[in-house]
């Protein structure tokens, strides 16, 4: 019958219903839940139903625990150059450029001085979304100069560690970089400066090997995996089924690694309070 029939004459693309913009909503990985990107960001990107502390980068990190506009990066321009002459599926050079461009991050650190509630610290802050935040010579090098800034300042030492280890591409000049922030960190502790390191998700291989380890005090977000191989790399050595929880920061404060878990809408205050307290 026509009454039942819809004119296509009527219908106009206006009319038709349009899709949400891209990044309008993100869902929880850890409950499942769509939450209003805004919403998440102003909750420090944490989820209010689990609290699962969504993975962010150097840019937010910054902006949750500096100072407004205390920031001051050093070292910008450093880049890493292709030693090795590597290519997997394409040139180690091309995949850095590409990296670089998409990004606008020159690698998978930021370092730099500012303040914490008033208080002068040198500031690393590692970025997972460069080649997975793994670290190779300006990553290392880069980490030695801030550790040097609090050297020569006598002023606190924050590095916030985010990263899949050591950057293959690399070899062994990746490697190098473990043994010198390792020293530098030792005669940083001979100064009696301190050493806060904030291990995040994920903190893995040779930066859990060198210096998200070597903290004074060693603070982790909840529920962030860390450890040097991966659970599931062990679990095929060992031919066994892990602890429940295994590598993840509940289990290594348990295990005696780590020294407190603190949620990321707490860590500045905490940070403000260690620095107070170890000065």
């Amino acid at each position: 019958m026509p009454w039942f029939r819809r004119s296509k004459e009527k219908i106009s693309p206006d009319s038709q219903k349009k899709d949400l913009p891209d990044g309008l909503w993100e869902k929880c990985p850890g409950c499942g839940e769509i939450i209003y990107t805004r919403q998440l960001e102003a909750d420090l990107w944490t989820c209010l139903k689990c609290e699962h502390h969504f993975r962010i980068g150097s840019e937010e990190y910054i902006r949750i625990l500096l100072d407004e506009r205390s920031f001051k990066e050093l070292h910008k321009k450093m880049r890493s150059a292709d030693p090795l002459k590597f290519v997997d599926t394409k040139k180690y050079s091309d995949r850095i450029s590409e990296t670089r461009k998409k990004l606008g991050l020159n690698d998978a650190v930021i370092i730099g001085t500012g303040k914490i509630n008033g208080t002068s610290v040198a500031f690393g802050c590692m970025d997972f979304k460069f080649i997975g935040g793994s670290m190779g010579s300006v990553v290392g090098e880069k980490i030695a100069r801030i550790i040097d800034t609090a050297y020569d300042n006598k002023i606190p030492l924050i590095i916030i560690s985010q990263s899949g280890g050591a950057r293959m591409m690399e070899g062994a000049f990746s490697l190098m970089q473990l043994a010198k922030t390792s020293t530098r960190l030792a005669r940083l502790a001979e100064a009696a400066v301190p050493y806060i390191s904030v291990l995040t998700d994920p903190t893995t291989g040779g930066i859990t090997a060198s210096y998200a380890m070597l903290g004074d005090i060693n603070v982790a977000e909840p529920k962030a995996l860390i450890g040097f191989a991966g659970p599931r790399v062990i679990k095929q050595t060992i031919g066994k089924d892990l602890p429940k929880g295994f590598q993840r920061s509940e289990f290594l404060l348990e295990k005696g690694f780590i020294d407190v878990i603190v949620p990321r809408k707490e860590l500045k205050d905490r940070l403000y309070k260690l620095i107070d307290l170890m000065t």
